[in-house]
């Protein structure tokens, strides 16, 4: 199997440095190399409390280094890790080599362009639900520009996402992130879902959601949110580059940055959805900051480069809401 590598300029590693800074968190990246491991089997391992264990995932989910889903146990939810990288390098400068920057745009999960739902579906702020569970109309009520939940079980949602870079620039790869997961009536942690993703009206492809994860509320959830309804999703990331499409670094198909048209001074469309011949008709869920277990809306990144330096190494934010 080939290694799994990630280059990395100086100014990138800082965050890489800190998360290898710790003895337990590199005898974490040991263990993850012979395979996923959850909280408990970890902690078991390494002779540490799972509280300890959980803090120093959290920081090498942060640093990039790992990425973790929660899956049903025997027990309950179980939070599931497993290793990106088999290889860092990072480059430490050095004159002509080629600059790397990333704009990341972040959209709310209620500001999308284009929705066709289909029940179970409904949307929430986080005070109250907008209009009336399983009535498509709700979804055209002004404040959904205010939700920061939404869930259908079927259909798709499209958002757009603003790109303001000079025409000059060399668009590199693309990320898209979000907290995602199935939609069943209430919840169901076994209820898988064929999920597809589309940019610039290209197919890049399906990744298959376990579940609708609940038994477990979300961290984030407002207290008068019930029980009884969808919890939480997994934290996904799906790129873009030039040897494929890839989910949290798994390869989902050979669609590359040069086939999806993502230009300078062009907004670049983004649809989620299930299609009607899909093998798992599970419906899709999106999870905004304020709900779930991830603190985020949904976040496009564009990777440009420049030879010049004519593009300054900025990391920019376009709020929308």
């Amino acid at each position: 199997m080939p290694l799994n590598l990630r280059d990395l300029s100086s100014n990138e590693s800082a965050a890489i440095f800190r998360a290898l800074s710790s003895e337990s968190r590199i005898r974490i990246l040991e263990l993850l190399s012979e395979g996923e491991m959850n909280i408990n089997e970890l902690s078991a391992a390494l002779g540490l409390a799972q509280p300890s264990i959980t803090k120093h995932v959290q920081t090498l989910e942060e640093a990039g280094l790992v990425v973790s889903d929660y899956t049903s146990g025997v027990q309950g939810m179980q939070k599931r890790c497993r290793r990106i990288h088999d290889r860092i390098v990072v480059d430490l400068g050095g004159k002509g080599k080629e600059k790397d920057y990333v704009v990341e745009v972040e959209v709310p999960v209620g500001m999308y362009t284009q929705i066709e739902p289909l029940p179970t579906c409904g949307l929430a702020t986080r005070d109250r639900m907008i209009g009336v569970i399983d009535d498509p109309l709700a979804f055209s009520f002004p404040d959904r520009a205010k939700a920061e939940i939404l869930w259908a079980g079927g259909g798709f949602v499209e958002y757009v996402f603003p790109n303001s870079l000079p025409f000059t620039t060399v668009i590199d790869s693309i990320e898209l992130a979000m907290e995602v997961s199935s939609e069943a009536p209430g919840y169901a942690n076994e209820y898988p879902s064929d999920i597809t993703i589309w940019i610039n009206d290209v197919e890049i492809g399906t990744w298959i959601s376990p579940g609708d994860p609940g038994g477990e509320r979300g961290r984030l959830n407002p207290p008068w949110w019930q029980d009884y309804m969808n919890q939480h999703g997994y934290y996904k990331v799906f790129s873009v580059g030039p040897a494929g499409a890839f989910v949290d670094g798994e390869k989902l198909s050979d669609v590359s940055i040069s086939s999806i048209n993502v230009q300078p001074w062009q907004a670049t469309k983004v649809r989620l959805g299930v299609k009607p011949e899909a093998t798992n008709q599970g419906g899709f869920s999106l999870f905004g900051k304020g709900f779930g277990s991830f603190e985020t809306d949904i976040v496009f990144k564009i990777h440009h480069s420049s030879r010049g330096g004519d593009i300054p190494p900025a990391k920019k934010v376009f709020p929308l809401a």
